[in-house]
């Protein structure tokens, strides 16, 4: 018996125990110790299964030892585990930052309660990754989403009851759409199993049905991953959300909400002529670029620097949705580079404002005046950060953008290639907002004695600026990881 042929099922298996354990406990410090604990375990299953999956190929794992497609699979390739170390990384990296952030921002008798959700909702999209199976990604889709409605209202302002009574609206619209589209696909094929379902398109004759799922998933996922116009939940979330939930969600949630489109696009119904009958192209296209300018523009104009770079967030999907309008390897590699790159840049910059608002009490332009002389390593973090959400090079975002313009030029359309360098000013514009309240404003007089945050909050932030930095200059890892899987995809499989 091979010591990791379980390691699939453990993946989802480690944090789910410890979420009712840390319940058990009901003691803050022995919860966050659990969930820290849990989180390095998976994100070193992740690791291991990564070296696996290069090493032997893609992993089929039988939960129960029924076989594919009559028992649950969890399908293990090059993707998956691209993202379930992304996700499980950014995890690993956030939560030792939270025992600090959660003491500042909650009351201390709701503090293992933070730990339980967060340990429910790594459950969640850990699951939604790994699974074969296309009810199983709706159950882990709601165990996720129903963990964050809960992190979410956790926030110190009312306003946080609003925001989360908001998501689980339209949280709840979104899994109802996906549920009936994989139900209309469990009707034409008689199977739930991903790659089954993928078989069997291919012999159904009538396309009406096949259609209207196609229709289905798309506008359900595409409410979880916040495609404009359809991101309404997506700003107040983020902005009244504990500076933690923020950081984990801008990194993992829309990102994950992305794999499940890219799974159901080309694994499912790619190997179909359904995207013949439909202008799928045409429409991405359109609210791609109406998001990155859209957002972009709104996020110019915002004076909470949480809800301005929301709106940025919002404005970063377009270009990840854009690479799929291109239909082309380089096109695909360009959406799931980004999802790495951005998802660390955005987790860096809403840990970094955290910092901000524990020191200063505030993320508002007019609350962080001056903030460059009392907390300049934070200051730089963020203008790092923000260097990256332009496309400068030398940064993460840089080679995503990179990537993007070179599909574009492989298909001699010149007026995308400007269109992504128009969108760029813009972000150059809601970035400069914080240059300029941070450097060259007096700091506020009654924040005189304001410094840098606590080390533990401050250093896992560091560490992603550092990865960011460090991805903008090699990028065989992420780049070349993602050019591979896109040629998988791009395959059918």
């Amino acid at each position: 018996m091979n010591w990791d042929q379980h390691l699939p099922a453990l993946q989802v298996v480690v944090p789910l125990l410890a979420a009712p354990l840390t319940v058990l406990l009901r003691r803050r410090t022995l919860a966050f110790a659990v969930v820290v604990a849990a989180s390095w375990t998976a994100f070193a299953i992740s690791v291991l299964l990564w070296m696996k999956v290069d090493r032997t190929g893609t992993i089929s794992y039988a939960l129960g030892n029924w076989p594919p497609p009559w028992g649950i699979e969890y399908r293990v390739d090059r993707l998956t585990t691209y993202m379930l170390v992304l996700v499980s990384g950014l995890a690993a990296v956030v939560l030792p930052y939270s025992r600090a952030s959660v003491a500042a921002e909650m009351p201390g008798h709701q503090q293992y309660l933070f730990y339980t959700m967060f340990a429910l909702c790594l459950t969640g999209l850990l699951g939604i990754t790994i699974t074969g199976d296309a009810f199983n990604v709706f159950v882990f889709m709601e165990i996720s989403s129903l963990s964050t409605y809960v992190l979410i209202a956790m926030g110190r302002d009312r306003r946080a009851l609003l925001a989360a009574y908001q998501y689980l609206i339209m949280g709840t619209i979104g899994a109802t759409f996906f549920v009936i589209g994989v139900g209309l696909l469990y009707l034409m094929t008689g199977s739930l199993n991903l790659a089954d379902i993928a078989q069997r398109l291919s012999a159904v004759n009538d396309f009406r049905p096949i259609l209207a799922a196609l229709a289905f998933v798309t506008v359900g996922i595409s409410l979880k991953l916040a495609l404009f116009p359809l991101h309404q939940w997506l700003p107040n979330a983020y902005t009244y959300a504990p500076s933690a939930v923020s950081a984990f969600l801008a990194g993992s949630a829309t990102k994950v909400a992305v794999y499940v489109l890219l799974r159901f696009y080309f694994s499912v119904f790619g190997t179909s002529q359904v995207f013949d009958a439909l202008p799928m192209q045409e429409m991405m296209l359109l609210l791609a670029l109406a998001g990155m300018f859209a957002a972009s523009a709104v996020a110019i104009f915002q004076t909470d620097l949480k809800r301005l770079f929301a709106y940025s967030s919002v404005a970063q999907i377009g270009y990840i949705i854009l690479g799929l309008y291109f239909g082309t390897v380089t096109g695909l590699t360009a959406t799931i580079v980004h999802l790495a790159n951005h998802a660390i840049t955005k987790t860096a910059i809403f840990m970094l404002l955290g910092c901000v608002a524990v020191s200063l009490g505030g993320v508002s332009l007019a609350r962080i005046q001056g903030m460059g002389k009392r907390m300049p390593l934070t200051s730089l973090g963020l203008v790092v950060c923000g260097l990256s959400l332009i496309g400068v090079p030398g940064t993460a975002g840089f080679i995503s953008k990179w990537v993007l313009i070179q599909a574009a030029l492989e298909q001699g359309q010149w007026w995308l290639v400007f269109l992504i360098l128009l969108s760029s000013l813009l972000a150059v514009a809601y970035v400069w907002r914080f240059v300029e309240a941070a450097y060259l404003r007096e700091p506020r007089a009654d924040l005189t004695d304001a410094a840098e945050a606590n080390w533990s909050m401050l250093f896992p932030a560091a560490l992603l600026v550092v990865a960011i930095v460090y991805f903008g200059f090699d990028s065989s890892l992420t780049l070349g990881s993602a050019a591979q899987a896109a040629s998988m995809l791009m395959s059918g499989q």
